[in-house]
């Protein structure tokens, strides 16, 4: 298996016995297997089967499913009128105009009505039932074999965008971690300075103090967790990329690890060079958890 996208769209067609097949589907993002139908009437007994295909396929996604059926090869059985009934709805109809002033009844509004008109189904027997329904879920199958396979290319192209993502955040990270701002021999020449001048602007103030709180800002504005961290998520991302299967939720979960991070390693900062480079980790991070969003 291989990485799928949760968008694509399929089509595939067959002919039973004079009747042609026509089967549509189409997925989008969705958080688990989501299934619209659209049969024409009196297919309905084919849902059960349907859904428990697309199930066995997919593990995450909206479907939109369409069936046709070609009319000229179909049996059609003629409409039949209940004259009775639809002579007590028009009198009705015609009453309740007279009387409160309502529209009048349109021929075609009252043909609608549940009673009125029924289209009998085509008389069949059960082998041909059974034939025709396997050949609709053979249709079916294949539908659903080009959209597996339009939901793996466009799978691949998301895993070479992500991993093209993870580069960048890697790149950054490292040269977060080579910053000259974070040299030992830098920070204590800054914080002796700083202390200086301290004690400079008031003779009052107690210099060991001075050097034991500079000391502990110094350890609070380390950013090395930060830095393995980020490490440690690019290496879990490239190996989830890297493997089959559903990982859509795996590496949103990353995406969020990766954003608290460098959000974490802006707050961190004591340089303006790292802060901008959590700026660019932060601005990274959501165009890979945008395009996470699209995997399966």
């Amino acid at each position: 298996m291989t990485l799928q996208s949760m968008t694509g769209f399929s089509r595939a067609a067959a002919d039973h016995d004079g009747v042609s097949i026509a089967w549509e589907v189409k997925s989008v993002n969705g958080k688990s297997v989501e299934l619209r139908l659209r049969l024409p009437p009196g297919f309905e007994r084919l849902e059960p089967a349907v859904r428990q295909a697309v199930q066995k396929r997919f593990a995450r996604g909206n479907f939109q499913a369409t069936l046709t059926l070609g009319k000229a090869g179909l049996q059609q059985a003629q409409p039949v009128v209940n004259e009775a009934f639809l002579k007590d709805v028009a009198g009705l109809a015609q009453r309740l105009q007279e009387q409160f002033g309502v529209a009048p009844a349109s021929a075609d509004g009252l043909l609608s009505l549940r009673g009125v008109l029924d289209l009998p189904e085509p008389i069949e027997n059960e082998e041909f039932r059974a034939a025709f329904d396997a050949a609709l879920l053979a249709a079916f199958n294949d539908a659903l074999a080009g959209l597996e396979t339009a939901r793996r290319a466009e799978g691949e192209a998301l895993k070479a965008l992500l991993l093209g993502h993870v580069d960048v955040i890697e790149g950054l990270t490292l040269r977060a971690e080579a910053d000259p701002s974070r040299d030992p021999a830098l920070i204590r020449q800054k914080l002796a300075e700083q202390v200086r001048l301290l004690m400079d602007a008031s003779a009052n103030l107690d210099e060991s103090r001075l050097h034991m709180e500079a000391a502990f800002l110094a350890t609070k504005a380390d950013i090395r967790e930060e830095i393995d961290r980020l490490k440690t998520h690019v290496a879990s991302a490239r190996s989830l990329l890297g493997s089959a299967g559903a990982v859509g939720r795996k590496l949103d979960f990353l995406a969020q690890e990766f954003n608290r991070e460098s959000n974490t390693l802006c707050s961190k900062s004591n340089a303006a060079t790292v802060t901008a480079i959590g700026l660019e980790l932060k601005a990274v991070v959501d165009q890979f958890r945008e395009q996470v969003q699209n995997l399966e």
